[in-house]
């Protein structure tokens, strides 16, 4: 089968030197599209840590049926995804990359007569007024800056909808501080939402020793970190094999 399976993180750029993230690495990405290879299938890999790969198989040569595609911010992603989607072909699309949920869209500093107070949180002034401060290399000589945050396209409900994918797709859900009951009925709603085939979801207090894969309200099976790439690619590869567009 013809694979795409994303990983890493996005840039979400504030000027040109600074940007928001998050502190995933890539490499439960890299684990999943080294086992496809491994199994036998055409893999393309697009992530932001290519060096997660060489630090899980260092040995391994990876010439054939292998692509690995770098990418650094949420637009790049997009831009790939896209980019591999439309023209790919693909039989499965394993969509693990931790992708920002909001974009910066502009920073600015307080007027003088404008004061927030994070004690009650009130806004003071007449009216409050921000200043922007948008350039190349945001200044910091400012006593504080506001970052104006937009929410991001959901990049994993553009491919059925925008991009017209009908192979499988898998989706990831990480959710923090909740059971693993709840953690279940999130992620198969958000399956649904997406129209994904199959869910992998976790919580971060137990993403490194279990994650659950599943379909469908209490058809999820928990698995170990261990063996979470190889038991969802005999999951996807038990599924009916059906055309990509």
């Amino acid at each position: 089968m013809k694979v795409l399976v994303t990983a890493g993180n996005t840039l979400a750029l504030i000027d040109k030197v600074r940007c928001l993230t998050n502190i995933f690495a890539g490499k439960t990405g890299a684990a999943i599209a080294l086992e496809a290879h491994a199994r036998g299938h055409r893999v393309t890999l697009l992530t932001s840590h290519p060096e997660a790969v060489g630090s899980l198989a260092p040995a391994r040569p990876l010439h054939d049926r292998w692509k690995l595609k770098h990418y650094r911010t949420f637009e790049d992603l997009q831009s790939r995804m896209q980019e591999s989607i439309v023209a790919g072909q693909l039989d499965v699309i394993v969509h693990c990359a931790a992708v920002s949920d909001y974009l910066s869209a502009g920073v600015y500093s307080l007027a003088p007569a404008t004061r927030f107070d994070p004690g009650n949180r009130q806004w003071y002034g007449v009216p409050p007024t921000l200043i922007d401060r948008q350039a190349n290399k945001v200044k910091s000589d400012e006593e504080e800056l506001w970052i104006r945050l937009v929410r991001a396209p959901k990049l994993i409900d553009r491919i059925r909808r925008d991009w017209d994918y009908r192979g499988v797709l898998v989706k990831f859900k990480l959710e923090v501080g909740v059971s693993d009951e709840a953690l279940l009925e999130i992620a198969e709603r958000s399956r649904a939402h997406s129209e994904a085939d199959l869910m992998v979801a976790n919580t971060l207090e137990g993403s490194s020793t279990y994650a659950y894969i599943g379909a469908g309200a209490g058809l999820y099976e928990r698995v170990s970190r261990a063996n979470l790439a190889s038991r969802l690619w005999e999951r996807i590869e038990a599924m009916p094999r059906r055309a990509s567009s």
